[in-house]
């Protein structure tokens, strides 16, 4: 089982230093958040909360998780780094495809792109994109990424999204492993079908089995049971040695943290790296 650190919601001048921090502890990767912007109304529903608000407010820190994943490669070796998702809706995949070749190459490939729909009607709106049929879109922008990503002249015509012949140089040296996040069923069967993992939000460990168990069935169902895949769980109700053991037991891969939940977003670096240290002495080692 590998631990990865979430570092949604914290300064933005604290995540060099965590990222050094969590590499020397032992962590396996870090997670990105992504919000492009808060707008004051919104006409969506966020999906992972009980009454479908914002737990964030416009006053609430982020930074691109591309810029910021660059930043802190930038001062780690080892540690990778995977957005915890990226919404595809709101951005263009041929861009976006240049975004995280250079992420890729500049980190020696330490990337990963976890993507999602995106929520947000505003989001997409005022990027210029349309809302609706947001699922057909982000089948195609994965297309879209996988094949520029994949380096060469590539040209591609689909419903959505259309070029010639273009190539992106340097292509990444290796894969870019592509992480779907979602609960709903089209969701699960888009990481099933064509990722390297399913990511979670917030979910508790009697919810997260039989979604677990849900993608097996899938990746049979598409012959693709044999291809490594992640489970990355931000697991709500599983703590300690013997929670996050018994999260391994359910199926997950990829546990993914924050051992500075309780002392609060906002505490001191210092706190949150100390944090790091006793989960690395009493988790990260005996796991």
């Amino acid at each position: 089982m590998k631990f990865t650190l979430g570092v949604a919601l914290s300064p933005l001048d604290q995540l060099t230093a965590l990222a050094v921090t969590a590499e020397e502890c032992g962590f396996s990767s870090i997670a990105l958040p992504d919000s492009i912007f808060f707008s004051e109304h919104t006409e969506g529903s966020y999906p992972y909360t009980p009454d479908g608000r914002r737990f964030w407010d416009a006053d609430t820190p982020w930074a691109d998780p591309l810029i910021a994943a660059a930043a802190m490669g930038a001062v780690t070796s080892r540690i990778r780094f995977y957005t915890q998702v990226l919404k595809l809706d709101p951005r263009n995949p041929v861009l976006l495809a240049r975004q995280v070749g250079s992420v890729a190459n500049l980190t020696g490939n330490r990337f990963g792109l976890g993507v999602g729909l995106g929520w947000s009607p505003e989001e997409s709106h005022w990027c210029g994109a349309p809302f609706r049929n947001r699922g057909a879109r982000a089948d195609e922008a994965i297309d879209v990424l996988k094949l520029i990503l994949g380096g060469g002249m590539v040209s591609y015509h689909g419903k959505h999204f259309s070029f010639e012949k273009l190539r992106m140089s340097p292509a990444p040296s290796a894969p870019v492993p592509i992480y779907v996040g979602g609960h709903t069923e089209p969701a699960l069967r888009r990481a099933a079908r064509v990722g390297d993992g399913w990511s979670s939000a917030m979910m508790r460990l009697s919810e997260l089995s039989p979604v677990i168990a849900r993608l097996a069935e899938l990746r049979a169902e598409f012959g693709v049971a044999e291809r490594p895949f992640e489970i990355q769980a931000v697991c709500v109700d599983q703590f300690g040695l013997e929670g996050y053991r018994r999260q391994a037991a359910a199926g997950v891969t990829d546990a993914i943290v924050v051992p500075w939940v309780r002392a609060g977003f906002d505490a001191p670096l210092a706190v949150k790296q100390d944090a790091l240290r006793r989960f690395a002495d009493e988790v990260i080692s005996k796991v």
